[in-house]
C-alpha cells in the first residue's frame, strides 16, 4: 500500500496577493477594525473554527511556498502560535517534516490557542518548549513565526525580542503568519521584528505592512481572508495606491491633439550651486507627457539650454510667464535664503492672479520655507491654489513643528495632519509613501520602489512627474497617486534588470517612467 496516499489532504483555503498592480483597491484595516470583524465572526461561528480556517490556510499556503524539508514553527503564547500550531498539525497530517518550538505555557495560553495545542499533541506533533541555545535542526528548509500577533502595542523584549534577533540569522527563510513578530501592525514600527521573505496575514491586510519597516519585515504579502467576506464591510483605515484608484484619471490622448492639449509646467527653483534639481524635474516631466515644460531659474548664471534635452524651455525666473502655466513645481534646489523667500511669495501672489491659475507641486526648498515663515504660510493658503506637497520625513516635521521620530511613529496620521494644517494632497515620501487628502479618511499607502530611490534627485523626479500630470488635466488627488506610483514602478522595472539597488541615479527613472505610463495609457498593467 501506497502510504503517502493514505494521508489527509491539505483543506483547500484560498489566499490572495497583495499585488502592486492590482485590478482592484487593496484595503487596508488597522487592529481595531480586524478585532471587530474577528468578535462579529466569533459571534456566529463555532468555537476555534477561526483558529481553525487560519491554521488550515496557512498550512496550504507553506505547502505552496517552501520545498520538501523540514519546516520549524516558532509559536507564541498567544494566539498566533495557536495558529501556527494548527498549520504545524495539517502538515504532519499530510506526511510533511515538522517541529514546534513553544515559547509559551499552554496551560496558560487563550483557549482556542490551548485546544490547538492539544490536539497537535494527539496528533503526534514533534514538540518542546522553545531551547534557549539549541542548534537549529538538520535539514531544516524554512522557519515559520507564529510568535506575536497584530495585537502588540509595545517593543518586543525579553526572550522573544532575544528570538527575534536569532531569526535574523537564521539558516532557511522565514514565512511569517498574520503578521512579522515585533511590527506593529497600524504603523509598521518594528525595531526588533522579525524580517520574513513572505506573509500570510489573515482577515484583511495591514497598514503596517506596507510602510516605514513592514516592506522590509514582510516581505512579499498574501491575504487568507478565511471564509469571510472579502472585502470586509468595514470602512478600511487606508487603501494600497495602485492603478485601479488614479486609471481613470489619466489623460487620454487622440489623434487630434497638439502640444497645447496637455499643457505647460513651469519647473521653478535652481538657485547658484543647484541648478540640476529643476532639471531633473523638468525632464522627467517631459517624458512623462507634458506639453511644454519651462524652467524659472533662481541663479543668474543658470544655463541657456539643456544640451541633453534641448525641447526645454529655460529662462531666468523673470523671464517667466506664470499666466501661460497650467502647473508649477515650485522648490527644486531654490534654496531658503531671503531672495528665495521673496520669490516664493510673489510666486504664489501672480499664480493665484492668473486668469486660469495654476495647480502647484511644492517640494523642497519651497517646503522649508513655508514652515520657516509664518507669512509665506498665509499667503499660500489665501491663495485658494490647488496644491500637492511632497516632503520627505524632516521636511514633514518642519511642517508639522515636530520631529522626524514622531512623524515617522505613525506616518499615515503624519500625513493626515499635513494635509488637514495646509489643505493639500501631501505625500509623505519613504518607503511605503502615504497620500493624503484633506477631508478624506482613507489615505493611500504606496507599495512600489525600492531602495534604488535613495539617492540624490529622486525626489525632484518625482515632483516633475506630479506637475506634468497636473499640468495634463488629473485631479491633484490622482495626479500624486500616479505620479508616486509610476515613480516607485520605474525603479522596480531597473531593479529587475539589475540596474539597482545601489548606483541607481535619478536621471535614469525618466525613460522607465515613460514606459510605464504608455502602458497605464494603453490599458495594460504598467
Amino acid at each position: 500500500m501506497n502510504m503517502t496516499q493514505s494521508r489527509p489532504s491539505l483543506p483547500a483555503d484560498d489566499w490572495t496577493a497583495l499585488t502592486a498592480d492590482s485590478t482592484e483597491a487593496i484595503p487596508l484595516y488597522d487592529v481595531d477594525t480586524i478585532r471587530r470583524i474577528e468578535n462579529a465572526a466569533f459571534a456566529r461561528l463555532p468555537s476555534f473554527e477561526l483558529m481553525s480556517r487560519a491554521g488550515s490556510a496557512a498550512a496550504k499556503w507553506l505547502a505552496g511556498h517552501v520545498p520538501q524539508g523540514m519546516l520549524l514553527f516558532l509559536a507564541g503564547p498567544g494566539n498566533n502560535g495557536g495558529d501556527a500550531l494548527v498549520a504545524a498539525m495539517r502538515l504532519h497530517q499530510a506526511g510533511r517534516k515538522v517541529e514546534v518550538w513553544l515559547a509559551g505555557d499552554p496551560a496558560r495560553m487563550p483557549a482556542d490557542a490551548t485546544r490547538a495545542w492539544q490536539e497537535a499533541t494527539a496528533a503526534g506533533v514533534p514538540m518542546q518548549a522553545m531551547p534557549v541555545n539549541a542548534a537549529w535542526p538538520e535539514g531544516l528548509t524554512a522557519i515559520v513565526d507564529g510568535l506575536l500577533g497584530i495585537g502588540l502595542n509595545r517593543a518586543a523584549g525579553g526572550n522573544l525580542a532575544m528570538w527575534i534577533d536569532r531569526l535574523a540569522q537564521a539558516p532557511a527563510p522565514v514565512f511569517a503568519l498574520d503578521i512579522p513578530s515585533g511590527l506593529f501592525a497600524d504603523t509598521g514600527a518594528g525595531e526588533p521584528a522579525v524580517r520574513a521573505c513572505r506573509t500570510l496575514t489573515f482577515l484583511g491586510a495591514k497598514p503596517g505592512l506596507l510602510t516605514l519597516d513592514g516592506r522590509d519585515c514582510a516581505g512579499v504579502v498574501d491575504i487568507a481572508p478565511l471564509g469571510l467576506d472579502y472585502p470586509p464591510a468595514e470602512a478600511p483605515r487606508a487603501r494600497v495606491n495602485g492603478p485601479a484608484l488614479f486609471r481613470h484619471a489619466l489623460p487620454t490622448r487622440r489623434h487630434a491633439t497638439n502640444k497645447g492639449t496637455f499643457g505647460s509646467l513651469a519647473i521653478i527653483g535652481g538657485s547658484t550651486g543647484m541648478t540640476g534639481a529643476p532639471l531633473l524635474g523638468a525632464r522627467a516631466a517631459q517624458f512623462l507627457g507634458a506639453g511644454k515644460v519651462h524652467i524659472g531659474f533662481l541663479a543668474p548664471s543658470a544655463p541657456a539650454v539643456d544640451p541633453i534635452h534641448p525641447e526645454l524651455m529655460l529662462h531666468p525666473l523673470a523671464g517667466l510667464s506664470l499666466d501661460a502655466m497650467s502647473a508649477l513645481v515650485i522648490g527644486p534646489g531654490m534654496g531658503t535664503d531671503p531672495g528665495a523667500c521673496k520669490a516664493l511669495a510673489q510666486i504664489i501672489e501672480d499664480a493665484a492672479r492668473a486668469p486660469s491659475p495654476p495647480s502647484l507641486v511644492l517640494d523642497a526648498d519651497a517646503l522649508n520655507l513655508l514652515s520657516a515663515e509664518a507669512g509665506l504660510a498665509g499667503t499660500l493658503a489665501a491663495s485658494g491654489l490647488p496644491r500637492i506637497m511632497t516632503p520627505h520625513p524632516l521636511e514633514a516635521a518642519r511642517l508639522l513643528g515636530s520631529t522626524v521620530a514622531v512623524v515617522q511613529r505613525d506616518r499615515l496620521a503624519a500625513a493626515e495632519a499635513l494635509a488637514a494644517r495646509w489643505q493639500a494632497i501631501v505625500v509623505l515620501k519613504g518607503s511605503g509613501s502615504v497620500i493624503a487628502s484633506p477631508g478624506i479618511a482613507a489615505s493611500t499607502i504606496n507599495p512600489t520602489g525600492n531602495a534604488a530611490l535613495a539617492s540624490a534627485g529622486t525626489g525632484d523626479v518625482l515632483a516633475g512627474m506630479a506637475g506634468a500630470l497636473l499640468a495634463q488635466g488629473m485631479p491633484p488627488l490622482e495626479a500624486a497617486q500616479a505620479a508616486v506610483w509610476m515613480h516607485g514602478r520605474a525603479a522596480d522595472v531597473l531593479f529587475a534588470q539589475g540596474v539597482g539597488p545601489a548606483g541607481l541615479t535619478a536621471s535614469e527613472l525618466s525613460i522607465p517612467a515613460r514606459n510605464v505610463f504608455n502602458a497605464l495609457l494603453a490599458g495594460k498593467a504598467g
